[in-house]
């Protein structure tokens, strides 16, 4: 079973690698992985998606813990949240495929970002499955490059705090003080 991990990092040199080798020591594969800054400049999140039964989501949860620069791990898996991917794909677009490439991109709300003689570039944001589905009905055309950011996800609710517990808003907050703290 695929899991979503929102992990709240200090945005330091470095990090990136002892998160990553981490899952590499413990023999997980990282299906999807995408790391930026939050509101908070001092402090950067990483979603990690991994397949792992539920013992394996505790052991790896309680091991990012323990790395120094981590502040805060959640798994999502089984909460309400919103979860988006990114891709662009080139696909090849002769004159005369190029509606119907076109006609596939407004059914997807796909953009068109670039338009070269022989090909189009479309821009698609939104759950995997809706672009593995596009990306199946272009492959006939011919897809000649693709990129995908991996996925983002956050928590449903009104507030970004709502769901933050006082432990983890305390760790959070250790970011604002220049020291690390882990459990």
């Amino acid at each position: 079973m695929l899991n979503t991990f929102m992990v709240y990092v200090e945005n330091k040199p470095g990090v990136l690698t002892r998160v990553a080798s981490l899952f590499r020591r413990r023999a997980f594969n990282i299906d999807s992985l995408t790391v930026g800054r939050t509101e908070k400049p001092e402090v950067s999140r990483m979603t990690i998606t991994v397949d792992a039964d539920r013992d394996q989501a505790r052991r790896i949860e309680a091991n990012l813990y323990k790395l120094v620069n981590v502040l805060l791990v959640e798994n999502i898996t089984n909460q309400p949240a919103i979860i988006r991917d990114l891709a662009m794909i080139r696909v090849a677009a002769t004159h005369e495929a190029r509606s119907h490439v076109l006609e596939l991109a407004n059914v997807f709300r796909a953009r068109v970002v670039d338009v070269a003689p022989e090909s189009l570039t479309l821009e698609i944001t939104g759950a995997e499955d809706k672009i593995d589905g596009l990306l199946e009905l272009l492959r006939p055309y011919g897809v000649l490059e693709m990129v995908r950011t991996g996925i983002v996800a956050m928590r449903r609710g009104s507030k970004p705090g709502e769901a933050v517990s006082a432990r983890e808003s305390t760790a959070l907050d250790a970011a604002d003080d220049g020291v690390s703290y882990s459990v």
